[in-house]
């Protein structure tokens, strides 16, 4: 599994002209599901995500987690994040789990971030062509990859 987590003061999707999620200050979480991938992944994954010190403290130091701020979470999912770029100029999706795959882990992913959280975790919709607006605070970006945990 791979995920790209942005600091953000505000995030947003919309699907067809209609905003399905919104959060304030927190992470917008984008996830890419390899076919090697399994639940076994998850619980480090999200773990790591809620615990990552990415967000200031009183004296502007990022030393503060999602968990410490009570920050929101936003989780999209991203088969081109497992995009291979290596031959030619059309990216290859090769290394993208199949939906029949990728949906129970998405989903397992953003229950696991609940519980570690604490607290709803917004999503997105699995598989549509989504509209993503955020306001990145930072600006904040980090990836995570659970082949280099």
């Amino acid at each position: 599994m791979r995920v790209i987590i942005q600091r953000v003061s505000e995030a947003s999707v919309t699907v067809d002209s209609e905003v399905v999620s919104r959060i304030e200050n927190g992470a917008l979480i984008f996830l890419g599901v390899s076919p090697t991938d399994s639940a076994t992944e998850i619980s480090w994954l999200t773990k790591k995500i809620a615990n990552l010190r990415i967000f200031n403290d009183s004296e502007g130091i990022m030393n503060l987690s999602l968990i410490d701020v009570a920050g929101d979470a936003l989780v999209v999912s991203q088969f081109t994040l497992m995009a291979n770029t290596r031959k030619g100029n059309r990216p290859s999706y090769i290394n993208a789990a199949k939906p029949e795959q990728a949906i129970p882990l998405y989903e397992a992913f953003v229950d696991s971030l609940e519980q570690e959280l604490k607290k709803k975790v917004r999503t997105g919709i699995f598989g549509a062509d989504m509209k993503i607006q955020l306001l990145n605070d930072g600006p904040v970006t980090i990836t995570l990859d659970t082949e280099n945990k």
